[in-house]
């Protein structure tokens, strides 16, 4: 076990800390609602609002950090090696490390993988491969660059194919990395075999995206247009989307996520825009896509009723809270599957709203050193846990292999989470195993979780705990 540069707060009493156990009673909030009522021990009306936890926080409304502090962690996190600059690529690049950039990711599956209709062939796996055409690669790249223009998936390998590790388990794509959001910078290294598909670097990843989601510039215009959002508008709902224009379908019904900055424009007073006034709204310049894949800029309204705000939230547990819970309920979206997201994508647009970077995997997130935190040794015990867990403030980020879970409080000494889930096991009143498939955003106490089928408690899987501070 390693201890990073900060401690958790006060001593806790062990004997309470052995009192609670994975199949142990645990204390119901005030107002909670019988089990069986609700899908999780201890979960109540109560414990679903944002209210509820930030009237338990400790001075939920003092700033934890300023804008130079929140600048001085992304300057460290920028650092990491999970984190890429686009932007920053040398003007030609060799064979071999494109080469390198698109096998990092396109790997040939060699373990069985099916479709809704049955086994993938080898055939199939074949084309995949050909598609990537490594063979067109020059001996010196240099690279494009551009924006997307609307919310696109980053694939495994250049293909829309969905493919699963069972026939009957079609929510996870394992060919589905992640989705870039309008605005993001990217380089092009590479195009597939037929030119439907460029290999990209994003700022988190690097992936294989749909070439009618870029539109390609120069290095400068693209960068001028990031420069500019920095002082734009942020968006601070879970989505925000352009009015539906008939005038301009390039900018029409565009969604924007959580945390994406788009410049402002200043518009003249009284006249119009794309067929409406656009007083009631916010005018942002979003990118375009011409004909020919080249880039271009044009106006666009947001609604005033949007969640957006002209500068990132106050990085304070009340934000924090307000943040997560306004994905309550979204359904769970592997890689940012089904116009959604993943465990560790909810986290990163939450931070992201209050202006931080997080790494986009859970791996890259937990072990990052431009966080504060504790790495859990695989033998420390039960009691040590719960002891840390309890220690833990709103905002902390809780790792299990392959998932993050975010504080949000305590009730009665009871750590509770909030996070985006496939699902998790359970043990019923009569001491019996079961999957509960929540699948999608959710609010949990931690003790009850089980990490499988065979009783294993969620928290003795836990391998990391960070605090952005």
């Amino acid at each position: 076990m390693r201890r990073s540069r900060f401690r958790l707060s006060a001593p806790i009493v062990l004997a309470c800390l052995l009192a609670l156990g994975t199949s142990g009673s645990h204390a119901a909030p005030p107002g909670s609602t019988s089990a069986h009522a609700m899908p999780v021990p201890g979960l109540s009306e109560q414990t679903l609002s944002p209210a509820f936890w930030i009237e338990r926080a400790q001075a939920p409304e003092a700033l934890l950090l300023d804008r130079a502090a929140i600048e001085s962690i992304n300057m460290a996190m920028r650092d990491e090696p999970s984190i890429h600059a686009p932007l920053a690529l040398p003007d030609t690049m060799t064979r071999a490390v494109v080469i390198a950039w698109i096998k990092q990711i396109s790997v040939r599956p060699t373990a069985p993988r099916f479709t809704a209709e049955g086994p993938v062939a080898e055939s199939t796996l074949d084309a995949l491969v050909e598609a990537l055409a490594l063979d067109a690669v020059n001996a010196t790249v240099e690279p494009d660059f551009g924006l997307v223009v609307r919310r696109a998936d980053l694939r495994t390998f250049p293909s829309a194919l969905r493919v699963f590790s069972r026939v009957d388990d079609t929510d996870i794509d394992r060919f589905q990395e992640d989705a870039l959001f309008p605005g993001t910078p990217v380089a092009v290294l590479h195009r597939s075999r037929d030119g439907a598909w460029l290999f990209v670097v994003s700022e988190r990843y690097a992936a294989w995206i749909d070439h009618r989601h870029v539109a390609l510039g120069t290095r400068a215009e693209v960068a001028g247009y990031v420069d500019r959002a920095a002082d734009g508008l942020v968006v601070t709902g879970a989505t925000a989307r352009t009015v539906v224009t008939p005038e301009a379908p390039a900018v029409s019904d565009v969604q924007l996520e959580m945390g994406v900055r788009v410049p402002r424009v200043a518009w003249p007073d009284g006249a119009s825009l794309n067929g409406q006034v656009p007083a009631y709204g916010h005018v942002v310049e979003l990118p375009v896509r011409g004909g020919d894949g080249t880039l271009s800029f044009a106006p666009a309204a947001i609604p005033r009723s949007a969640d957006v705000h002209t500068a990132a939230l106050p990085y304070t547990h009340a934000t924090l809270i307000r943040q997560a819970f306004k994905f309550l309920g979204e359904r769970y979206g592997w890689g940012h599957a089904y116009n959604a997201r993943d465990c560790s994508g909810f986290v990163s647009e939450i931070f992201r709203s209050v202006g931080v970077l997080l790494p986009r995997n859970t791996g890259a997130q937990a072990v990052a050193e431009a966080l504060d935190g504790i790495t859990v040794a695989p033998e420390t015990s039960r009691a040590r846990r719960l002891q840390w867990l309890r220690e833990a403030d709103v905002g902390d980020l809780v790792f299990v292999p392959g998932h993050v879970m975010m504080i949000i409080g305590h009730v009665d000494g009871e750590p509770w989470v909030i996070h985006d889930t496939a699902g998790t096991f359970l043990r019923d009143d009569a001491g019996m195993i079961h999957r509960a498939p929540l699948n999608g955003v959710v609010v949990t106490p931690t003790t009850p979780l089980l990490a499988d089928a065979g009783g294993v408690a969620m928290i003795d899987r836990i391998t990391h705990i960070r605090r952005v501070r």
